[in-house]
């Protein structure tokens, strides 16, 4: 079985308003069914996830985040230890030093997309202005599938 070339990993919790753009955006990418594309979505991001990097061309982690200019930011990854390994969550850079130190190698590519949110309590819907942040993301990650054979250039709204 072949693995896609191309992998987008939402996270966050939808239960937490804002905190669901990252699943919010894997769900509008999975309704395009990209080709050489696959979707992941999961609460958090977790040791057991190095396994999904295998074989990649590009992965594309997506987060929501109060602190990073509207409407989103992105930026490339390296590989990196951090005491996020021993929380109960990572972060996309201790699990790219995980891919490495299990498999040897550097995962291919890497970059995180976060989308501006600005209401994160438990029982929130999307804030309006999250809902704007994360229609512009989408066009963004779309853009990051589709063009999965040439070097990237992203360019902020």
């Amino acid at each position: 079985m072949t693995v896609p070339k191309v992998l987008i990993f939402g996270y966050g919790n939808p239960g937490r308003g804002d905190d669901a753009l990252g699943p919010e955006l894997i769900e509008a990418i999975e309704a395009k069914a990209l080709p050489d594309v696959e979707c992941q979505v999961d609460m958090q991001l977790q040791v057991e996830h190095v396994t999904d990097l295998i074989g990649r061309n590009r992965i594309l982690f997506i987060d929501a985040d109060m602190s990073c200019h509207e409407p989103y930011t992105f930026r490339a990854l390296q590989a990196e230890k951090n005491d996020s390994y021993t929380s109960h969550a990572m972060s996309p850079a201790a699990l790219l030093h995980a891919y490495h130190h299990v498999y040897g190698t550097h995962a291919n590519n890497a970059y995180l997309l976060s989308i501006r949110g600005s209401h994160f309590e438990l029982g929130d819907n999307l804030s309006e202005s999250a809902r704007i942040n994360l229609l512009l993301a989408i066009e963004a990650a779309q853009k990051f599938c589709t063009e999965a054979n040439h070097p990237f250039s992203f360019e902020h709204p």
